[in-house]
């Protein structure tokens, strides 16, 4: 008798690291589906971003600290960034991209230039897209780091190699209002 519930406890043990390990890969799948998801509207931005830039450069000339810095983060191959990378270089963009905008306030000749207003539509659109896609990579990165991190789908968890996953957040100087001073 004794045996048999060594045994029991042995399969239900066994069967609750194939459930756990199974979720365990199933959330990092969401994960990685959830950052491709994003990834297609990042490089929608990153491609956005040259024209983008040119068009500013002709109206702005003395704004050119935010645009060479712009500029000289596209300067990286987007497709050889790691997921970590892609998310720094991304908030770092963001941000500038939100100093140029405010700048255009300031020159009406730009914020009429078709090429600007189409530009900027475009932008827009794919900063909601982004935005979006932020917010269902956070959510399935919480899930999944939660898996790894809470007792005791996380012994599995780190046995199998698996771990938390970055979320996308805004650093503080994204929080903040951009002031423009010319």
């Amino acid at each position: 008798m004794t045996l048999y519930i060594i045994i029991g406890l042995i399969i239900l043990l066994l069967l609750y690291v194939l459930v756990t390990y199974n979720g365990l890969v199933k959330s990092n799948n969401l994960v990685k589906e959830a950052f491709s998801t994003m990834d297609v509207y990042l490089k929608k931005r990153w491609d956005l971003i040259p024209n983008l830039v040119e068009v500013v450069k002709g109206y702005a000339k003395h704004e050119k600290e935010t645009i060479e810095k712009i500029t000289s983060l596209r300067t990286n191959a987007y497709e050889s960034m790691s997921i970590n990378k892609k998310i720094n270089v991304n908030e770092q963009l963001t941000q500038g991209l939100s100093k140029i905008m405010a700048i255009s306030e300031n020159y009406p000749d730009l914020k009429a230039s078709q090429n600007f207003i189409e530009l900027s539509h475009d932008l827009t659109k794919i900063e909601d897209e982004i935005a979006n896609s932020r917010k269902y990579y956070n959510g399935t990165v919480r899930v999944f780091n939660n898996k790894t991190q809470m007792f005791p789908s996380n012994i599995i968890a780190s046995i199998f190699g698996f771990h938390s996953a970055t979320m996308f957040e805004a650093n503080t100087e994204e929080k903040n209002n951009v002031k423009v001073d010319l």
